[in-house]
């Protein structure tokens, strides 16, 4: 196979470059969404490169080679030392129902870092072959959502003035987490648990427009901080046939309560001669006002099959949106439903030669499609599709050594949105790349 062999100071510069993409992601954020002003803002995948690349179909997946974020019963099936670090290119563009008006932004964002490994060892399964138990643990940190808006209008009251309203937003959710999942013959269960940690800040500017007469500018903002613990559970139950392997699962997010503290200030103010901002009176001010954030809880069904050759999966998952809190208030948002489909080709089989490159590549495609979580003055809809691949940069020694080092790539096309209403539509692509490194760290090697 005609495999980079790949070497130490490779497998640098390629961390090197990821981790430059990551810290470029944090001044190049121009990403202006509408949609982030509502609930917890745009909800990123919370699936990796691999399986986002098939439509986001993890449920029912499992495989040595990658870590499954979304079913921790998929742990078991870790072999060696995973280190699993991407990122991603979100490109939108706005269109608006009611005009030609387009705006296109670009945004270079984090997607994970994680790291994954087995517990128990291979001399110990030896020991009671029978037992057929596997264990592995992973953790690491990844995004869940992002706010980030800036949406202006303008209008005419009647018999008043005319009015510009300015309304600002950003904000982020992260999680810190760390799961374990245990494989026992066919069955497998997992339990991954950590912290959430978050922001949001939102304002509102108000503005008269007159000629004659001279107005107060309004600023209405608030800041909160959140923060609290999250658990998710997941199963999973393995079904040998004939030509291949079916895989079904199920997993459950669990509802949190994030504890929160918002400072909040009504005020007047004017603009200074650099473009910002000053302020000029304020009308009412409030600071570390504690309070809650409720985030629904999930739940989720899927299946993989596969053979040497193809693997195909469905999932489908719900959350009930509607219980959704922020400081005791609900949002335009509703429950929703997404239904994922996907699938994977491996050319290569046991007679392959390795000379044949192209063989050894792992080719994705798949889709979903569903109601979004936000609703306006009707539901929107939110679909897309997806392909990627899994490109070996390992030589065919260090494979047969059971090491890998992969690059994972991903595209997904997608919008969001209703033609119907008179808001405005949100054509999205994702470009999606990433490193995903096995080896046998921590496992002393010995010939049989």
């Amino acid at each position: 196979m005609h495999l980079a062999n790949l070497t130490t100071a490779g497998i640098k510069r390629i961390l090197a470059l990821v981790l430059l993409t990551f810290i470029y992601s944090f001044a190049s954020a121009q990403e202006n969404s509408p949609y982030s002003r509502y609930g917890l803002g745009d909800l990123i995948p919370n699936q990796n490169i691999v399986n986002r690349a098939m439509g986001g179909i993890a449920i029912g997946y499992a495989d040595y080679q990658s870590i499954n974020f979304v079913n921790p019963a998929s742990l078991g099936y870790i072999s060696n030392t995973i280190l699993d670090i991407a990122g991603e290119v979100d490109i939108r563009t706005l269109k608006s129902n009611t005009s030609s008006v387009k705006y296109k932004a670009t945004n270079t964002v984090i997607s994970y870092l994680q790291l994954g490994f087995p517990i128990l060892s291979r001399k110990l399964r030896k020991s009671d072959p029978n037992k057929n138990v596997f264990w592995g643990l992973s953790f690491g940190l990844h995004p869940i959502s992002r706010i980030n808006y800036k949406i202006e209008k303008n209008e005419r009251l009647s018999g008043i003035d005319s009015l510009n309203t300015l309304y600002e937003g950003s904000g982020w959710l992260n999680q810190f987490n760390i799961g374990t999942g245990v494989r026992i013959k066919n069955l497998s269960f997992g339990i991954n648990g950590g912290y959430s940690f978050g922001t949001k800040d939102y304002s509102t500017k108000l503005q008269f427009i007159n000629d004659s007469v001279i107005y107060y500018k309004s600023n209405s903002e608030a800041k909160a901080r959140f923060s609290g613990f999250f658990l998710n559970l997941g199963i999973q139950y393995a079904v040998t046939m004939e030509k291949g392997i079916l895989n079904i699962g199920a997993y459950g997010n669990l509802q949190q309560r994030l504890q929160a503290t918002k400072n909040s200030i009504d005020e007047t103010f004017s603009f200074d001669g650099n473009g910002g901002t000053y302020s000029l009176d304020t009308v009412k001010f409030n600071n570390d006002v504690k309070g809650k954030v409720i985030i629904p809880a999930t739940y989720g069904v899927g299946f993989t099959y596969a053979n040497k050759n193809w693997l195909m999966g469905l999932d489908f998952e719900t959350s009930n949106w509607d219980s959704y809190r922020y400081y005791g208030q609900n949002d335009v948002v509703q429950n929703n439903w997404t239904m994922r489909v996907g699938g994977q080709y491996y050319p290569a089989k046991e007679n392959t030669a390795t000379r044949k490159y192209w063989s050894f590549v792992k080719y994705r495609a798949g889709f979903y499609f569903g109601p979004d979580y936000v609703k306006l003055n009707k539901s929107v809809t939110n679909f897309a599709g997806s392909v990627g691949a899994s490109f070996p940069l390992t030589s065919a020694q260090r494979i047969r050594f059971g090491e890998y080092v992969l690059l994972n790539t991903g595209f997904e096309f997608g919008a969001r949105g209703n033609k119907q209403t008179g808001s405005i539509r949100e054509n999205f692509t994702r470009i999606n790349i990433g490193i995903s490194m096995n080896a046998r760290w921590f496992q002393k090697r010995s010939y049989d």
